[in-house]
């Protein structure tokens, strides 16, 4: 009985949400008392497994074959049969990115299992795992329990995990040839999608600053940008604030967003409805600054001011700016 973290790269490059998903293998494995193992999968990964093989894990298997040098959903989805039946994994644990939505489903029902997908925690109950999902844009949490044989199938959350707490080790790399024959695939990648130029990836951010209603009107946005360039920061907003067209839809960070997990997330004028909660509770820490003292982002926010910010913010940036001089 194992879990089996199943890590996500691109060309050669991480898919941070793999690490996040580590972090995840190993606080599951710690509350299920079960050995974690990971694989990653393409052709010429040796370099890639090394990277995991410094976390702490049983063992790494590369899982390497000439076809699955680029991604397709049949040839992933049965690499990955091959590889769960072989080593005997009883839950697989997989980042919820577009490409895990491509086969994860296809992959669980090849062992009449579901997906259990978009999770945020574990727990026992009785002995038994239950997965913790958000429901209804974050307004409840669920308690799922996976009925039937082993393997579960499982993806986490982008951000409910943070990969600066994953464990250093040392573990083994096992390669792993899997089966594969080109009429198995049916269908070919294509030239690799390249988002417009203007596109912002707001998960690569270490620092955000983030604007909310309190803001007002369009012609104060420049107040908070002020304070993100100060910081060598991002600038984000709630919803209400790109719906009005006030910033672009790129920027928004929510459950309808992009979903954060920056070293810094300021959150300006943001009142904290869950919708937007959802997509930044990941944050390492949360400054709040608004004037309503009982405004729900105090109830997750590390540090918080109340007051103006069309004075606090200003102030703000004078003080960046002199600790930079």
């Amino acid at each position: 009985m194992s879990i089996l973290v199943v890590m996500e790269q691109l060309q050669g490059s991480w898919n941070k949400m793999s690490w996040e998903t580590l972090a995840a293998g190993q606080e599951f494995a710690k509350t299920l008392n079960k050995p974690l193992h990971a694989a990653v999968l393409g052709k010429g990964i040796a370099a890639l497994a090394q990277d995991v093989a410094r976390k702490n894990v049983t063992s790494v298997h590369a899982v390497e074959h000439d076809l699955l040098a680029g991604y397709t959903p049949d040839a992933y989805t049965a690499a990955l049969e091959q590889l769960i039946r072989r080593s005997g994994a009883t839950l697989v644990l997989l980042p919820h990115s577009y490409q895990v939505r491509d086969y994860a489903p296809k992959l669980s029902t090849r062992f009449e299992q579901v997906l259990v997908s978009d999770v945020i925690n574990v727990k026992q109950d009785g002995g038994a795992p239950v997965y913790v999902r958000l429901l209804f844009q974050g307004k409840l949490n669920g308690d799922v329990r996976v009925s039937g044989p082993e393997p579960h199938f499982v993806s986490l959350q982008a951000g409910a995990f943070r990969a600066d707490k994953l464990e250093a080790g040392s573990a083994e790399v096992q390669n792993f040839a899997p089966s594969l024959e080109a009429s198995q695939i049916r269908n070919r990648p294509e030239e690799w999608f390249r988002e417009s130029a203007r596109a912002v990836d707001l998960g690569a951010a270490e620092i955000i600053v983030s604007v909310g209603r309190g803001i007002k009107e369009k012609e104060n946005i420049p107040i908070v940008e002020e304070l993100a360039k100060a910081l060598g920061a991002e600038l984000a907003a709630s919803r209400p604030i790109c719906d009005n067209g006030w910033l672009p839809m790129e920027r928004q960070v929510g459950s309808s967003g992009q979903t954060v997990a920056p070293k810094v997330y300021m959150a300006i004028g943001i009142s904290g409805a869950i919708q937007h909660l959802v997509g930044m509770k990941g944050a390492k820490t949360i400054v709040a600054i608004n004037k309503d003292s009982n405004a729900p982002i105090f109830e997750v926010a590390d540090y918080g001011v109340v007051g103006d910010l069309f004075e606090v913010v200003p102030a703000l940036v004078e003080e960046v700016k002199k600790a930079k001089a």
